[in-house]
């Protein structure tokens, strides 16, 4: 553990011992006192406190109280970083360079979020640690839940004086193989639990969508979003077509899908905005990636308690995870997620948020 990190006794009060190892929460602070929380336990974002009316700081992030209550299952992916693929593989395997690799179903016969023990369910070490970042590597090692290669991975959390978080991925690799990270934060700018977000505003700058079958995973299609429930280029309440009797829709039971982002591929820009429509607080979301899943948190049911008491209703959060496209490994025409020895996979997201 770093000698110049900092505990309160609520932190204290987060740590378990998961895994025979040290479960602890990490303060991040900036120059404005803003405060974010970061943990060891699958460098994983915790809480981000910002100033909201009448000076009281709202939690924007839906986490828990102590490390122990993200090993359940239904609590597992909440702010975590997620691989060694983010999202689905179809029927948990791929093909590459001839050979076929065959990956755990853990999404009944599709592969999910690096699979069983993906990288939500480990204790990160930690690299490095400041006031305002901190750095965690892990070593996947070779066969890993079906992947090839020995993939050295590090994670950087930033809390810079424009009010932001960065998130900054990078990894390396012995052998060919395949990475799509991201972090998978729960969002409610109203404060965790504090009714759903069905009124949040919306705006994603995507044109296009990636259709999914009843197992979510993509057809392989590109389609546009005009005229459609997926259009979010304006800023729209994340309800206002929810419920549309659209097959899509039903598929997921909400937004449960990829977007294509448009800006030229690879390089930083603007992904997404979302506003609390009761704290007012603004969230920009910009990134390298070209892809963004928008997830309405569809499957939560009520059953974790969160950070301030209240409980993960359904619908009490949504996620923007930036990304490379699900299944990319069998779809020829989506953008590669293979990475070769020599190469490095880096990957930068900003969450930039305003109070109003």
């Amino acid at each position: 553990m770093p000698e110049n990190s900092t505990y309160t006794e609520k932190d204290q009060s987060f740590s378990r011992i998961i895994h025979g190892k040290h479960a602890d929460i990490f303060l991040l602070k900036n120059k404005n006192d803003w405060q974010a929380g970061i943990s060891n336990y699958g460098a994983r974002w915790i809480s981000m406190d910002i100033p909201g009316p009448k000076g009281k700081a709202i939690n924007v992030i839906a986490g828990f109280g102590n490390a122990e209550a993200y090993t359940k299952p239904s609590a597992a992916y909440y702010g975590a970083t997620i691989g060694r693929y983010a999202n689905r593989i179809a029927k948990s395997k791929f093909s590459l360079q001839g050979k076929e690799y065959h990956l755990a179903a853990n999404n009944e016969k599709n592969h999910l979020h690096g699979g069983y023990k993906g990288f939500h369910d480990l204790i990160w070490t930690i690299a490095a640690f400041s006031g305002n970042s901190i750095l965690f590597t892990y070593l996947s090692p070779d066969g890993e839940e079906g992947y090839p290669g020995n993939l050295e991975v590090f994670v950087r959390y930033t809390l810079t004086d424009a009010n932001e978080m960065k998130i900054e991925f990078t990894a390396t690799t012995d052998q060919t193989t395949i990475v799509n990270l991201t972090n998978h934060a729960y969002f409610n700018l109203n404060g965790p639990g504090n009714a759903d977000i069905l009124k949040h505003l919306l705006t994603i700058n995507a044109d296009s969508y990636t259709p999914i079958d009843e197992t979510l995973i993509p057809v392989g299609t590109i389609h546009s979003v005009k005229e459609t429930a997926f259009d979010f280029q304006q800023p729209t309440s994340i309800g206002a077509r929810i419920n549309e009797a659209d097959p899509q829709l039903i598929y997921g039971n909400g937004y449960d899908h990829n977007f294509i982002i448009h800006k030229q591929y690879g390089s930083f820009g603007n992904v997404a905005t979302a506003e609390g429509e009761i704290s007012k607080i603004k969230m920009d979301v910009l990134s390298t990636e070209p892809g963004l899943h928008f997830y309405t948190g569809n499957f939560m049911d009520g059953s974790n308690i969160l950070s301030n008491g209240n409980k993960d209703n359904f619908r009490a959060a949504f996620c923007l995870e930036t990304q490379h496209f699900p299944d990319s490994p069998n779809k020829e025409k989506f953008p590669s997620t293979v990475l070769k020895p020599g190469d490095v996979y880096e990957s930068t997201t900003v969450f930039r948020f305003s109070n109003g």
